[in-house]
């Protein structure tokens, strides 16, 4: 059974920073990409940021120098260091991780970017 598995979100004031992990397990591997994805009440799933196995990354026009996403192939685990945060980054954020096959999605973690 595979599972996708993210931690790390809260309630953040604008302008601070948060850390999100997510750890992939089960029969998934090898693992080709890794990525984060958010949701907005109202609005489409879109990109934030992903990573390929070698290491070459992509990331959404609107989180270009603020967000860094980084992977540890040896634990399968992705991390995305989101800073100088607004409230527009208010999402359910959402790791998924793809083997060349099959996309798998994690659960989703709440980002809440407020004063």
């Amino acid at each position: 059974q595979v599972q996708v598995v993210e931690s790390g979100g809260g309630l953040v004031q604008p302008g601070g920073s948060l850390r999100l992990s997510c750890a992939a397990s089960g029969s998934i591997f090898p693992i080709y990409s890794m990525g984060w994805y958010r949701q907005a009440p109202g609005k489409q799933r879109e990109l934030v940021a992903s990573i390929i196995s070698g290491g070459s990354t992509t990331y959404g026009d609107s989180v270009k120098g603020r967000f860094t996403i980084s992977r540890d192939n040896a634990k399968n685990t992705v991390y995305l260091q989101m800073n100088s945060l607004k409230p527009e980054d208010t999402a359910v954020y959402y790791c998924k991780a793809n083997n060349h096959r099959v996309d798998y999605w994690g659960q989703g973690t709440q980002v809440t970017v407020s004063s």
